[in-house]
């Protein structure tokens, strides 16, 4: 049976949850269903490969009446497309649904969050007395659906598991992408390069990173390395973290490269993986990292440890002293145990998490009475 899907987003921008609809939605078109997206506002960073794949913007303003002019416009492209599931994601998309349940037809409606902490009380209270219009909630991993339940955004019964799914055949190692950014960044291949992706907000703690970095560089010049950090992602605390840089001594160590949209390609080039996060759901660059053979050091958070496995070393948040002993073990680690690590990493990863298992699994919840 084909489907007509409606998937509904806070917006397309550069996250790993935004990249995860464009995937799924790219495989799901590929199977012959029919997909619409539907973004409320007008952020769109990343986007689909399938021409196919119809992307509405609401434009919604951050208002009352905004939010209403959005419901409303809304409702009239959901009635034409007539979508026999609608699937949203994140806080904002969630909510939006449900509410636009109240007076437009949906078959189903399967609500995803993408994290452990999707805000504060005010939005566990707005989870927990809406998720009567909800069909089914799902979370990206059981770390994330026992913090939901933990809250009381849901009952125990009422949210599951499904994971991240992960493209094997465009996270690959490139032998040829990892010269082209090590020029780039003015370094050879004995230089040992650490990569972070993601959003330079709270949750990412990259200060955490950063006081960690300069433990390894103590290190590093002490025994004769050299080593360099480069950073993906852009927002708010960028000039903040720039200045960070500077105050630590640290501003011939790391580089900013703001956005990309070739992470692929850095993957390759990185000798080793670093995400220093409060909190995640699962974390798709950590598995995209694997996927391109790159050793990853992470901190414990969400369903990171999940993700990782035996791919790499997991370390308690909030704590750069650890981070920064699992960033020199990656560096002094002999190249066949790393080989070895990268490679159970990556055969976990496309085993159980290759988007064509967990598309799957998706269709199996949206045709589930």
């Amino acid at each position: 049976m084909k489907n007509k899907i409606c998937f509904i987003t806070t917006d397309l921008g550069m996250g790993g949850a935004e990249r995860q609809i464009c995937d799924l939605a790219d495989e799901l078109c590929d199977l012959g269903n029919q997909i619409m997206i539907i973004s409320l506002t007008g952020k769109q960073d990343v986007k689909p490969k399938n021409p196919d794949i119809e992307i509405v913007d609401l434009g919604m303003e951050k208002t009352f009446l905004g939010l209403l002019k959005a419901l409303y416009s809304c409702h009239f492209v959901v009635k034409k497309f007539a979508p026999n599931v609608v699937h949203s994601h994140m806080i904002h998309g969630n909510m939006f649904a449900r509410l636009l349940r109240l007076f437009t037809k949906m078959p189903r409606l399967v609500c995803t969050a993408h994290n452990t902490n999707e805000g504060g009380k005010g939005r566990i209270l707005a989870y927990k007395y809406t998720n009567f219009l909800a069909d089914i909630n799902t979370n990206v991993s059981d770390e994330a659906v026992e913090a939901f339940v933990k809250s009381g955004a849901v009952k125990e019964n009422q949210m599951i598991t499904v994971g991240n799914g992960f493209d094997d055949k465009k996270f690959v190692f490139s032998p040829e992408a990892r010269i082209l950014k090590r020029q780039e960044l003015g370094i050879d291949d004995d230089t040992f390069l650490y990569l972070a992706v993601g959003r330079l907000e709270e949750q990412k703690d990259y200060p955490n990173m950063l006081n960690a970095m300069v433990i390894v560089v103590k290190h590093a010049v002490e025994q004769g390395k050299k080593i360099k950090l480069a950073i993906i992602g852009q927002s708010y605390l960028e000039q903040e973290l720039k200045q960070l840089t500077k105050t630590l001594g640290l501003d011939d160590f790391v580089t900013f490269l703001g956005l990309q949209r070739d992470v692929e390609c850095w993957l390759s080039a990185a000798d080793c993986f670093v995400l220093s996060s409060e909190y995640e759901g699962f974390c798709l660059v950590t598995a995209e990292a694997l996927l391109t053979q790159c050793l990853v050091v992470a901190t414990d958070c969400g369903g990171v440890k999940e993700g990782v496995g035996d791919g790499g070393f997991v370390v308690p948040p909030q704590n750069s002293n650890a981070l920064a002993q699992a960033m020199i073990t990656a560096l002094t680690l002999p190249t066949e145990e790393r080989e070895k690590l990268v490679k159970k990493g990556r055969d976990r990863i496309v085993n159980n998490y290759s988007i064509s298992a967990i598309t799957k699994k998706w269709l199996e919840i949206y045709q589930s009475k």
